[in-house]
């Protein structure tokens, strides 16, 4: 990136380094910039408002765009289950925390068990 292209404006906000687009409308696809943590990927068991279902939620993952669904699909392959995303947090179905912390220590990723 040189020193002359835009990457934040008043305007918009965020300013995609490849099209020159606001990040709400890139047209290359490149733009979804990961969400910032601590840098730990916290996992943890969820069944409030499910009706009783139990679901495992990630959160805190330093991926975006393409890489965050590529590692949903490799979690749900490895956990036999289905899942889906809810904005930057994975929801996997069932009760997989200890699966999805080992997949994720595999890969290289800081994961821990998260609440009570």
């Amino acid at each position: 990136m040189s020193e002359d292209e835009t990457v934040y404006s008043t305007e918009h906000g965020r300013v995609c380094a490849d099209c020159g687009k606001p990040v709400a409308s890139c047209v290359c696809g490149r733009a979804q910039a990961a969400p910032r943590g601590d840098g730990v990927v916290r996992v943890r068991r969820e069944v409030k408002g499910r009706r009783g279902k139990t679901v495992t939620r990630v959160s805190g993952l330093p991926l975006a765009g393409a890489e965050l669904k590529e590692l949903a699909k490799r979690l749900k392959q490895r956990c036999g289950t289905g899942g889906g995303m809810d904005g930057a947090d994975l929801l996997i179905q069932g009760d997989q925390v200890q699966k999805v912390i080992d997949v994720l220590l595999a890969e290289g990723f800081s994961a821990k068990k998260a609440g009570g």
